[in-house]
């Protein structure tokens, strides 16, 4: 393999011996230090060798000592692809060019890749890394890894762990989120469980405080379900009814059945696009992360526009995309024009939102049943939507002074 290196670098030349005694040549070429090999014998009076670039002139100048005759057959090498250049001055600056790209770019990060990360966003991860040096176009040897990754950690406290490795070009970014921290409950909070709708109670179970309310009840949006002033109630035999009461904080779920009403209404006209035909399009050049406009200061003369941008990026053989893109970016012009609206699928659209809402509102309950009224007045289509759910309805409402007279104490 070393050898096959060698001869590229310094090149090779294939002759063809032609004589009555081929193996007296070998032998004179042997005796002035002339080196070949790969002999290849055709005939008994005609053999191939394979000399090196140096040596093919004085392997010519010995097969008329021996009256051969020594013909080139070919040639390979780096001496002989390079000579190819020698009247081409463009091709020859333009190769000189690209060795020095290589050399130049090899030294530049053009990609940073960031792993581990699912709830914080890959871009903010590359902005606050930006910010600390490393980023498209940054000169790699200049970075310290430890140093940027620990900067950029005490910025983003999202995370609890990052490591920056540098491979070539490419820059990997491991990282490892903070695992939050549980909700604690603040049991000195003193207040009652309030029904944040209307309904028939199905369920009630309450873990601390006094349910004012039993299956079957109906209770109004605003009444407490559960108290959080709980009676103590007076030992067995004792003459007194009750020890006094004692404030807690209530906790419990209450279930029941609701029925909700949702509403909603769109204009039975709307202003849509008319396209005048009208485009104009502006290209912009974006290499390692810096934009080139090609439109300069021109200005787009529409009144009202779509943008529309295709972007064609630069992609390595194997799907490796380089810090460099095309973007085209056209402008169609257009007017607003009055049109009716599809009744139906006005309708159907308020009705898939209302039932968005209704899902929304109930949480995890259960939806038993819904049905939907549809009017027009006043160029409005308003759709009505009626249902019968099972759900949660008790919330926790504190009681200020309670909290006030605590925080006082402490």
């Amino acid at each position: 393999m070393l050898n096959r290196l060698v001869n590229a670098l310094r090149g090779s030349v294939r002759l063809e011996v032609t004589g009555a005694f081929p193996e007296r040549f070998l032998n004179l070429c042997a005796q002035r230090g002339i080196l070949f090999w790969n002999v290849e014998w055709m005939e008994a009076t005609r053999l191939r060798l394979t000399v090196t670039r140096q040596g093919s002139g004085p392997a010519r100048a010995l097969g008329e000592k021996v009256l051969c005759t020594v013909t080139p057959a070919g040639q390979e090498g780096v001496p002989f692809f390079l000579a190819r250049f020698r009247r081409r001055y463009a091709l020859l600056v333009g190769l000189a060019l690209s060795l020095a790209a290589v050399c130049v770019l090899s030294q530049f990060i053009l990609t940073v890749e960031v792993e581990g990360n699912e709830t914080v966003t890959t871009a903010e991860i590359l902005t606050e890394l930006r910010r600390q040096g490393l980023g498209v176009g940054a000169y790699g040897p200049g970075l310290n890894e430890e140093a940027v990754g620990r900067r950029a950690l005490m910025n983003l406290p999202s995370l609890s762990w990052m490591s920056v490795n540098l491979h070539g070009t490419r820059a990997e970014v491991l990282v490892r989120e903070a695992v939050e921290e549980p909700e604690i409950s603040d049991g000195s909070r003193i207040g009652d469980i309030v029904a944040r709708a209307s309904g028939i109670i199905t369920g009630i179970d309450p873990l601390s405080g006094e349910a004012r309310f039993g299956v079957g009840d109906t209770v109004v949006e605003g009444d407490v379900l559960i108290s959080g002033t709980v009676t103590l109630d007076a030992p067995m035999y004792s003459e007194l009814e009750n020890l006094g009461t004692m404030e807690v904080q209530a906790q419990g779920q209450v279930y029941a059945r609701t029925w909700r009403t949702l509403a909603a209404a769109i204009p039975l006209e709307a202003q849509v696009k008319a396209y005048t035909g009208e485009e104009h399009s502006r290209w912009t050049l974006t290499m390692f992360g810096r934009r080139i406009d090609f439109f300069g200061n021109s200005g787009i003369s529409f009144p009202e526009y779509d943008k529309i941008s295709h972007t064609w990026t630069l992609a390595l053989p194997g799907g490796r995309e380089m810090p460099l893109a095309l973007t085209r970016e056209t402008r169609r012009a257009y007017t607003l024009e009055t049109a009716p609206v599809e009744r139906e699928a006005a309708r159907a659209l308020l009705e898939e939102e209302l039932l968005r809402a209704l899902r929304e509102s109930v949480g995890d309950g259960e939806i038993l049943q819904t049905s939907f009224a549809a009017a027009e007045e006043n160029g409005l289509l308003t759709v009505t939507l009626q249902a019968e759910c099972t759900e949660e309805i008790g919330r926790f409402v504190p009681r200020e002074h309670f909290t006030q007279e605590i925080e006082a104490d402490s």
